[in-house]
């Protein structure tokens, strides 16, 4: 009684090991179709702002917008980038039919509070990025403190007096030397999945060489 029942959890644990493969190698063809899309939209031309609401599928969509910059309205999130520790310089901008928060780009804590928007008219070729509401890891945004380390759009809005914005903001592209430095959106996603499923299917027939084994002896 006692090996038939070993015997079946075994067995169990096998199926679930091969089951947590497929399942796997389903979240590999899932990540690869997410890869291609995305990338697809950014090398996609630019398309007007979206009026709607957004999902993940819209986010790293190329959006091109005018409009002007709001004058001292800048907030300076926390950031760390290629060129080392520093902040993202996020402003907003009136595009006329709404308004938007804008990531100019990357400066260095030297440059904090030093670089005002441009005045008069701008056009601004960028990437949709969804909000990132609350905070960093394990550090929350301190709007009473101006201390930010998300960039959380509709926290940052309410904190700015800006009134309704677009519930996303705008990551600018690249602009050469200048600062706020642009272009400097990280596009990278994990796919370790086909190790893990090979793992899986190590571990099941790993069990059932042991189990082939251990009844061969008996």
């Amino acid at each position: 009684m006692i090996r038939l029942i070993v015997r079946a959890g075994v067995l169990i644990l096998i199926g679930v090991f091969v089951a947590l493969g497929i399942w796997q190698l389903d979240r590999r063809a899932w990540k690869l179709d997410l890869i291609q899309r995305v990338e697809a939209r950014i090398a996609a031309p630019p398309v007007a702002p979206p009026t709607g609401a957004v999902t993940r599928d819209d986010e790293y969509t190329r959006i091109a917008v005018r409009g002007r910059y709001f004058q001292g309205r800048d907030t300076y999130v926390q950031a760390v980038t290629e060129l080392g520790g520093g902040f993202w310089v996020l402003t907003p901008l009136d595009a006329g039919g709404g308004r938007i928060l804008i990531n100019r780009g990357f400066v260095t804590p030297d440059r904090r509070g030093k670089m005002p928007p441009p005045e008069g008219p701008v056009a601004v070729t960028g990437l949709l990025r969804l909000s990132e509401p609350g905070g960093g890891f394990l550090r929350a945004n301190d709007p009473v403190g101006d201390r930010w380390y998300s960039r959380d759009v509709a926290a940052i809005a309410s904190a700015r007096g800006l009134g309704t914005v677009a519930p996303w903001f705008l990551d600018a592209g690249a602009n050469g030397a200048r600062w706020p430095r642009g272009g400097l959106t990280v596009v990278q996603f994990r796919n370790q999945h086909l190790q893990y499923a090979l793992t899986w299917f190590a571990m099941a027939a790993l069990l059932a060489f042991l189990a082939w084994r251990v009844r061969g002896r008996g």
